[in-house]
């Protein structure tokens, strides 16, 4: 008797060290299938939201403010969101502003469909923004091309090395206004995939966090090669605030904030038809 095909998913993330840290498991092949591989795709998170409007990948990394515009294609994962609990991202400046001198400025954003930019909006509607690659935005700040940058990734950490302010904590402004957390990125699984291999590429993507999270040392330094010069310390801070237990399983907790999160984007019109959050397991 013939053993069954391995049907090979391509898995496309972000070039982070969070994401690194969770799909570790998985790169390395210590998590393994019978009936699936991954091929591992990377590319900017932005990148990623514009491709899964088409459909391009099995299984990709999204920016919650990204679903309503492919949840025709795509279905949530319970795994793998990326969540900011107290503290997410962060608008900064090169010389001291209070939050609500905000209004009416020129604001670098690291795309339009990422989370980041729908919670500034929701913070603040008016000001002008310039969409450019997240990894510019601190420099693009730092060279006064414009009055403030949103920034993302390990730049959260980082942006007081070159003397910049920290204007506003998208994530903390959140779960002080709604008492939830920020759901920033989720893993999405393909709609026109087979159930059974719905079901294994979850359980896949929870077991190869689940070996990071018990093999925290091996993880990390895997990881480090993807922390773009981040020093370890803060490369292990930066993992361990975006890998934590909401990455494990979202539970109630996540799509109840995805859920709250994006009806306020469509009753701001920054979103256009509501969308209900649909999760798998």
């Amino acid at each position: 008797m013939s053993s069954p095909t391995v049907l090979e998913i391509v898995c496309a993330h972000s070039p982070d060290s969070d994401d690194a840290f969770m799909f570790y498991g998985l790169a390395t092949k210590k998590v393994r299938s019978r009936l699936v591989s991954f091929r591992h795709v990377l590319d900017d998170i932005e990148s990623l939201n514009r491709k899964a409007t088409e459909g391009l990948y099995e299984l990709t990394a999204i920016s919650y403010h990204a679903y309503p515009y492919v949840s025709s294609k795509y279905v949530l994962m319970a795994s793998g969101s990326s969540v900011g609990d107290g503290y997410g991202p962060i608008v900064v400046s090169s010389r001291r502003l209070l939050p609500e001198e905000l209004k009416g400025k020129r604001i670098a954003i690291p795309g339009t469909l990422t989370t980041a930019f729908l919670a500034l909006k929701l913070f603040e509607p008016d000001f002008e923004h310039v969409a450019i690659p997240f990894d510019k935005i601190l420099d693009a700040v730092k060279d006064h091309e414009v009055d403030a940058g949103l920034v993302i990734h390990e730049g959260q950490l980082t942006y007081g090395h070159g003397g910049l302010h920290n204007v506003i904590d998208l994530g903390k402004w959140f779960r002080s206004t709604y008492q939830l957390p920020l759901p920033l990125g989720a893993n999405a699984l393909r709609r026109d995939l087979a159930p059974n291999i719905r079901e294994e590429c979850c359980r896949l993507m929870r077991e190869s966090i689940q070996y990071s999270l018990e093999h925290r040392e091996q993880a990390l330094n895997y990881a480090m090669q993807f922390a773009r010069d981040l020093e370890p310390a803060l490369a292990e801070k930066f993992v361990g605030m975006y890998v934590n237990d909401h990455t494990l399983d979202g539970g109630d907790v996540v799509p109840r904030a995805a859920q709250k999160l994006l009806d306020l984007g469509y009753e701001a019109g920054l979103i256009p038809h509501k969308i209900t959050i649909e999760v798998v397991r």
